[in-house]
């Protein structure tokens, strides 16, 4: 029996058709995928296999953390197609990081999630990240100086001024991840952020804000992010 294809589906649920009518931006994230694969198996249509990708992943950005292996763990996706779908993968995340080469201003927490957003989104680890800033707060450098396991990350202040000092920054934003999404900060990040801020007065450098990095469905506020600043915890 052959594979259903997106041709076989009742045209009311036909994302082709869909697509050419009314524009890739009317269709649903299944849609968008169900015309990325093409077609489905002898036992599952395409749509339902853009479902299984998707409750896998958690949602359709949730695809930039798969690579070669986790394409193939879905029925119906081959070796070569799992390698088509991951190079496609590959490119959203250089078309996402390209728009970062223009000149970058970073005055809220808000901006510092979305620069950092394509870094972290596929990490499975916690990074951080010191963000070096001149006087009119223009991105001169961004530098992750630590990579931990999944429950945390140790930063010192000598590494997160290093860069700060070899780059001439007049002032720092610090930024860490949280795996799991949710950006709620633990008592170890309350330690950490005083412990940073009391030494940026020692060494004269400004630092505007830490900044937690999540996702905006596993915020409690459904920002993707907490910002010590905007909290007024920044001493």
């Amino acid at each position: 029996m052959a594979g259903s294809s997106l041709k076989d589906l009742p045209d009311d649920q036909r994302p082709q058709e869909r697509l050419e009518r009314l524009g890739a931006s009317a269709l649903a994230d299944r849609e968008l995928l169900a015309m990325i694969l093409r077609s489905g198996t002898a036992k599952k249509d395409v749509l339902c296999m853009a479902d299984e990708m998707l409750n896998q992943a958690g949602s359709l950005s949730g695809l930039l953390r798969w690579d070669l292996s986790d394409f193939q763990k879905i029925s119906g996706i081959g070796k070569v197609k799992a390698l088509q779908l991951s190079t496609q993968i590959e490119i959203a995340k250089r078309m996402i990081r390209g728009e970062r080469n223009q000149e970058v201003i970073l005055e809220d927490p808000e901006m510092v999630w979305e620069y950092l957003y394509p870094e972290f989104r596929s990490d499975t680890v916690e990074k951080v990240w010191v963000l070096c800033l001149d006087r009119r707060n223009k991105l001169i450098r961004a530098e992750a100086i630590t990579s931990g396991t999944a429950t945390g990350s140790l930063v010192h202040p000598r590494e997160v001024f290093r860069p700060a000092i070899r780059h001439g920054a007049t002032a720092i934003i610090l930024a860490h991840n949280h795996p799991s999404g949710d950006p709620t900060p633990s008592s170890a990040d309350l330690q950490v952020t005083k412990k940073i801020s009391d030494a940026s007065k020692v060494v004269d450098f400004e630092m505007h804000d830490h900044v937690i990095l999540g996702e905006p469905e596993n915020c409690p506020k459904k920002l993707g992010y907490y910002s010590f600043s905007e909290s007024g915890l920044m001493s």
